[in-house]
């Protein structure tokens, strides 16, 4: 039996769904029939201009973003997928804000579903610093099937964690 970690808020029923695809080895021919294709955002420089699209069509007033880079020191096991940091500076007498998101890497090969609920998650956070229902809404508006591709992203890493790899 595996260790479902990235599962473990949800019903008994729901993980027993997740561990019968795990042992009967069909957990990656669902992802794969449901998400054939990885997506071709490779670089910082496309992943930064990929997310400043995004930012524009869905949140035009707000902060600008300074750095938008895959990170390889996220840490995936501790809960982040991605991050968003704002940081302020005194520069002399003005006070310099810069709000950057790091994503992780292991997301560079990943379905292009997935990748935009990531930086969904993350623009959103310009907006709302906390998980709360605003928050939620805000994804939702950015990107209706939220919820359905966050549960998908956590299967997704769970067969990461199982195989290593599904592209």
């Amino acid at each position: 039996m595996t260790i479902l970690k990235y599962l473990t808020g949800y019903s008994v029923t729901v993980t027993n769904q997740v561990q019968a695809l795990i042992d009967t080895h069909k957990l990656g021919d669902v992802l794969l029939k449901k998400y054939p294709i990885s997506h071709d955002i490779r670089t910082d420089k496309a992943l930064y201009n990929y997310v400043i699209d995004m930012k524009n069509r869905f949140l035009k007033q707000s902060n600008s973003l300074s750095k938008v880079i895959y990170d390889d020191k996220i840490d995936v096991l501790h809960q982040a997928l991605g991050l968003h940091t704002f940081v302020s500076r005194v520069q002399g007498n003005n006070l310099k804000s810069k709000n950057e998101i790091r994503i992780g890497s292991v997301f560079k090969k990943c379905p292009q579903e997935l990748l935009q609920m990531i930086v969904v998650h993350e623009l959103a956070h310009l907006k709302e610093k906390d998980h709360n229902k605003a928050f939620y809404r805000l994804c939702v508006y950015m990107e209706p099937d939220y919820f359905q591709l966050e549960f998908d992203m956590r299967l997704y890493l769970t067969y990461l964690d199982i195989a290593g790899k599904l592209y």
